[in-house]
């Protein structure tokens, strides 16, 4: 295999489009690994770079891709192993590094995750970053105290990709859920992956006094905006909101937020920014581990609204961004071609 394919986006003038390209092989330098790759996924955060949408991509020609999973096939990193399963998320992986919707992806080998026990890499890909992310908020939440007895946790942004998992993630930790989805048609899809309430933003019914009565634990929040400043009114002693999206670009409420200091410094609630991209790597390994055990999602499968081969990857860039997607997109990169449905 002296070539391999990738999904290479270029920038032309103002023009950003991408397509699939044969590209050489690449041969790692000290330090770093090649992956012969398997399986990715298509974030929203992929789809504003790949098309232009958002100023994602910091370089060009460059392969989209934030996620990947797939083996080891040439290490020069004392870590790495060839035919050891791995994954790598964030760290600049598809914004200012050649991403993974390609068929082998070369890393520094400090950048890479070994495959939890319990995932294979289908799986990972499936929970990709927006898994990551939901159990990252998580983890940061109970570092604060966080916990099942002091009730209920808030999820905005329900039925996208961050926000599933987070129901399931909280749901696996004994956590009781109340889900908040702007699509009402995915309510009885919410509570299979374990809400014990589901309603909608409107239906929320949030006061405008800088404190109000408090009605949840903690919230995992992915609209922002106003939404965003009211639920920290309405959370309890010390509870924790944690803060997840791409600002003004990603976040369907914007990057603005208008609020008081009084629910943090009365009832000393904590406002968590979590970024996954720049998540140190020992906390990234501990998140990926327990997505592999205690929190690893009982419904995988059903979060998969469909798989792509690269060809097909601007279909998936325009359905997610569009908001036409429910869940996850898979990109399989083993088997080019693949019908859907096999």
């Amino acid at each position: 295999m002296s070539t391999f394919r990738a999904w290479r986006v270029h920038q032309n003038g103002d023009r950003i489009a991408g397509a699939v390209e044969s590209l050489p092989l690449p041969v790692p330098g000290e330090g770093e690994v090649l992956i012969r790759a398997k399986w990715s996924g298509i974030n929203y955060k992929d789809a504003l770079g790949a098309t232009g949408a958002g100023k994602i991509l910091r370089r060009f020609p460059l392969t989209a891709g934030i996620d990947v999973a797939g083996t080891v096939a040439e290490s020069r990193h004392p870590d790495w192993r060839v035919g050891q399963p791995v994954l790598v998320n964030g760290c600049g992986l598809g914004e200012n590094h050649d991403g993974g919707f390609a068929e082998c992806v070369c890393v520094p080998g400090d950048w890479v995750v070994a495959l939890p026990d319990g995932l294979s890499t289908r799986d990972a890909m499936i929970l990709g970053t927006a898994g990551f992310t939901a159990a990252l908020a998580l983890t940061r939440m109970e570092a604060l105290g966080q916990t099942p007895e002091q009730g209920p946790v808030l999820v905005t942004g329900a039925s996208g990709g961050v926000g599933n998992f987070a129901v399931q993630c909280l749901k696996r930790a004994g956590y009781t859920v109340h889900a908040v989805s702007g699509k009402p048609e995915a309510a009885d899809w919410l509570q299979r992956l374990g809400a014990d309430e589901v309603t909608t933003p409107e239906a929320l019914g949030l006061g405008h006094r800088p404190l109000e009565k408090a009605r949840w634990a903690g919230a995992v929040d992915s609209v922002g905006g106003e939404l965003l400043a009211g639920i920290c009114r309405h959370v309890d002693l010390f509870g924790n909101v944690a803060a997840i999206g791409l600002a003004a670009i990603g976040l369907a409420g914007g990057a603005r937020l208008e609020t008081t200091v009084m629910p943090h410094i009365l009832r000393g609630v904590s406002l968590l920014g979590i970024s996954s991209a720049n998540c140190p790597q020992p906390l990234r390994r501990q998140v990926w581990a327990r997505l592999g055990e205690a929190l690893r999602p009982r419904h995988l499968d059903e979060v998969v609204d469909r798989v792509l081969p690269l060809e097909q990857l601007q279909g998936g860039f325009e359905d997610l961004l569009e908001r036409r997607v429910r869940g996850r997109i898979l990109v399989d990169l083993a088997s080019p071609g693949r019908p859907d449905n096999q």
